[in-house]
């Protein structure tokens, strides 16, 4: 008997969210017998004849001819993405891809989408891919493909368009708010290799870790990640800032194993659906990876799903304490039901919860700090404050104390503690900001 697949992921799109299969009987299938005669009563047997009336009408009538299966197959689309943005139906090409997304190597421009008034609408482009590359932002509605406008056009059917063999180009015409006109963008597609996590050091027992999508061994990378970085530090880490921006989620037990590693006790998050048999509740074990030391994380309106997860749960134990912006708001839980045909079905099938109880589907989370994004220019000279200190004036003393080549100020370092050789930029405010609330909160505790 197959297992069902629960996946937090956003929806159909370039990248198909990572789904699971949960052990234990959490979510397990279920096999209903229902009486012949029940099931005829229970059959809008009005609606079933309208519908054959118009597969019919269609058949006949329709300009070109057009085949049973493919008409059945959109009525099959329809009737699931007419539920809510998430639900879908996938045939056995795209059920394969969604299977493929949970090792984090796959084909495409690396970007999350869904649907949003006809217009596909980007979550979140992933780290190091070709659309993050090419400056593709979340919030992006694109238009046209290819010169081929969107509207009309299913999830599946945009998908797709810019799906294609790596090296080949995709043109994108993008509506982006604030800016004055359409942009266009011209993306080579290729093979999409997801690094779920990375981490680096920002000052001296000050860690960095960036998790990018959530993985089958995120959880694993994670472990990996903080071993690394205590080592660097000489055995111990004075704080970390852990990193969910513009993460579109993922594999459930991933975010669970995520927040696991800094809680020691209590709930992590509950599945609450119709189905009695499949709520279930996550609980932390005893343990924290970090010691109790302080934990920022970062999240803004790209973070999604199984993101949230973690945001909520480290916010609710007051175990870390968030900066950024509000997050994206998806609270549904999907199941990923196989069909004989070798497709299957995403259906929403939950709502989840974090450990306050609270539902934050179409709300988000606030972070305890909240920063909007800015962007920040370097100014050329030795005080980057833009303010004449002592140093600057014309046959000042010189410190006797001074070392040989003391001159790079805390200005400088300041200004260079966003800038990561892999993927963040000098520019990073946020992150800076990140890095300035943690060594407070760790001098505040040290007291």
């Amino acid at each position: 008997m197959s297992s069902f697949r629960v996946t937090l992921a956003l929806a159909a799109g370039i990248v198909l969210g990572a789904s699971l299969s949960l052990a234990h009987g959490v979510l397990a299938e279920r096999k209903v017998v229902i009486p012949l005669q029940a099931a005829q009563q229970s059959l809008p047997l009005d609606e079933l004849r309208n519908f054959v009336e118009i597969l019919n009408k269609v058949k006949a009538d329709y300009v070109e001819p057009v085949d049973d299966k493919t008409l059945l197959q959109n009525a099959l689309r329809g009737m699931l993405s007419g539920l809510d943005p998430h639900s879908a139906y996938l045939d056995k090409d795209e059920y394969k891809d969604m299977s493929v997304a949970t090792t984090g190597k796959f084909g495409g421009l690396g970007i999350e989408v869904q649907m949003q008034n006809g217009l596909v609408k980007v979550i979140s482009p992933i780290d190091d891919t070709p659309a993050a590359k090419a400056g593709i932002k979340p919030g992006d509605l694109i238009v046209k493909i290819d010169d081929a406008p969107v509207q009309g056009m299913s999830i599946n059917d945009a998908v797709n368009k810019m799906r294609g063999e790596p090296g080949t180009k995709v043109k994108l015409l993008v509506v982006r708010e604030n800016a004055q006109q359409p942009l266009t963008f011209e993306i080579k597609r290729d093979i999409i290799k997801v690094a779920s996590v990375r981490s680096r050091m920002l000052e001296p027992g000050y860690g960095y870790i960036r998790i990018a999508q959530f993985q089958t061994d995120t959880g694993k990378s994670l472990d990996e990640a903080l071993a690394k970085l205590k080592k660097q530090a000489g055995g111990e880490l004075k704080g970390l800032v852990l990193d969910l921006r513009n993460n579109p989620g993922g594999v459930l037990n991933a975010a669970v194993e995520v927040s696991d590693a800094f809680l020691t006790k209590g709930p992590i998050v509950s599945i609450r659906g119709r189905d009695p048999d499949a709520n279930h509740e996550f609980d932390a074990t005893p343990g924290d990876e970090l010691d109790g030391k302080p934990l920022v994380v970062m999240v803004n309106g790209g973070s999604a799903s199984a993101a949230e997860i973690v945001a909520g749960a480290l916010q609710d134990d007051h175990r870390a304490v968030l900066i950024g912006s509000k997050t994206f708001g998806k609270g549904s839980v999907q199941t990923v039901l196989p069909l004989a045909d070798g497709g299957a079905i995403k259906l929403t099938t939950a709502r989840y919860y974090t450990p306050s109880g609270r539902s934050i589907q179409a709300e988000g989370i606030t972070p305890d700090v909240p920063i909007q994004p800015v962007k920040v220019s370097k100014l050329d000279g030795p005080n980057l404050d833009g303010f004449i200190k002592e140093a600057d004036l014309k046959n000042r003393l010189d410190n006797p104390d001074a070392k040989n080549g003391a001159d790079s100020s805390a200005a400088k370092d300041q200004a260079d503690i966003a800038k990561d050789d892999q993927h963040l930029e000098l520019s990073d405010y946020e992150l800076y900001e990140a890095l300035n609330l943690l060594k407070g909160l760790s001098i505040a505790s040290a007291h």
